[in-house]
């Protein structure tokens, strides 16, 4: 028995980042487990029901008001999402996995295993979801909760793109949102420079009005 710990979503411009913790034996994690990019959405929500089936999990949301709190980063928010995920599965001597959410792995480790209340084996690794099925089962759950937070979006306010600054959809949404109600929408992170860019666009667009 191991665990293991991955997050989706710290990049997007858009909407909350997902953080999801496994523990499980890994002999009966499916065979195609292993990083989510590389496993197309259909796969991903079969594969998350059938690690729900052989594990325990935990899945926590940072919602944009976290995120845009001016008193932590997203540094800080990654190790205390991964921390509080960890806590719901969790035992006394447990080993375990982590991928890496910064860029010093050991410092990562030392941060997310100060989290929590009860002494485990933790190890971070900058692609250990493609290495270890355990976080690999990690990182589908978290990106299939960041899906299916991207498709309330949507429902919501319209095409969203994927919430990402590099997709010209979220781009297209944002831009045409704060043109139309002069401010960014509840589900953007206001901290983001894509964000900030939008609305100084707005600003400059209202002074060459006068």
């Amino acid at each position: 028995m191991e665990f293991g710990v991955d997050e989706a979503g710290k990049g997007p411009v858009l909407g909350s980042m997902f953080v999801a913790a496994v523990r499980a034996d890994p002999d009966r994690l499916p065979a195609d487990v292993g990083d989510s990019k590389g496993i197309d959405a259909q796969r991903r929500q079969e594969l998350a029901a059938s690690i729900r089936e052989v594990a325990t999990a935990e899945v926590v949301e940072i919602p944009v008001e976290r995120i845009d709190d001016p008193d932590t980063d997203m540094n800080s928010l990654t190790v205390a999402g991964h921390g509080e995920a960890l806590a719901g599965v969790v035992e006394e001597g447990l080993s375990g996995y982590a991928d890496a959410g910064d860029t010093n792995a050991v410092r990562f480790e030392r941060r997310v295993a100060g989290e929590l209340e009860c002494s485990v084996d933790l190890r971070a690794e900058h692609g250990a979801d493609e290495q270890y099925p355990i976080v690999g089962a990690a990182s589908i759950l978290a990106k299939v909760a960041r899906e299916r937070h991207v498709d309330q979006l949507a429902a919501e306010y319209g095409a969203v793109g994927s919430g990402y600054p590099s997709d010209p959809t979220t781009r297209e949404f944002l831009e045409s949102f704060v043109r139309e109600h002069g401010e960014l929408p509840d589900c953007a992170r206001a901290c983001w420079q894509t964000s900030q860019d939008v609305l100084q666009a707005l600003d400059q667009a209202s002074l060459s009005d006068f």
